[in-house]
């Protein structure tokens, strides 16, 4: 069996962060917070309807896959797509290899911040996995020894890793 590995970043968050602030400056929070949540659920809606392409017309594995809206939620297709930040993927610094690879800021106008969130936050990147038995997971906490190996193969001092790790620390840092 074929197996695959893909990336992918997406936005809709595009002249959003102005459009909320005209309507703060018309005192109109509720439209202000409405449309970032709009383009946060856009952002996600795209990035969930790129791996269903991918998955069908890419990479061709699945190319009759049907689902209602219950088996998607349940993410009960092949394959996963986890985002930086989250459980599976607590290193945010790895969306700067993924931004190069795709080259995000020219494509797409997606740009990294210092802290590695990304503007305009109504965005989602990631990893796209095929091989069936691909499951979500959580990384959990990562003890001394685990960041201190860490460290070393990104090239980092320990405090620099305990730094971008802080939340997953089993320890103190």
């Amino acid at each position: 069996m074929a197996d695959y590995i893909g990336c992918f970043a997406v936005t809709s968050g595009i002249g959003v962060q102005e459009l909320a602030e005209s309507y703060i400056s018309n005192h109109d929070d509720y439209s202000s917070i409405m449309v970032k949540a709009l383009a946060d659920r856009l952002a996600e809606g795209l990035a969930e309807f790129m791996h269903e392409h991918v998955r069908k017309h890419h990479w061709g594995y699945i190319p009759d896959e049907t689902f209602d809206s219950e088996r998607l939620i349940r993410e009960k297709y092949q394959g996963i797509r986890p985002a930086y930040g989250y459980p599976a993927c607590p290193d945010h610094t790895e969306k700067r290899m993924l931004f190069e690879l795709l080259e995000a800021t020219s494509n797409i106008d997606l740009h990294l911040t210092e802290h590695f969130a990304m503007f305009p936050t109504a965005s989602v990147s990631g990893l796209y996995f095929a091989h069936p038995q691909s499951r979500y997971f959580h990384v959990g906490r990562i003890g001394k020894d685990q960041v201190a190996d860490y460290a070393r193969r990104k090239g980092w001092t320990i405090e620099e890793a305990e730094r971008w790790l802080r939340p997953n620390l089993a320890y103190s840092g």
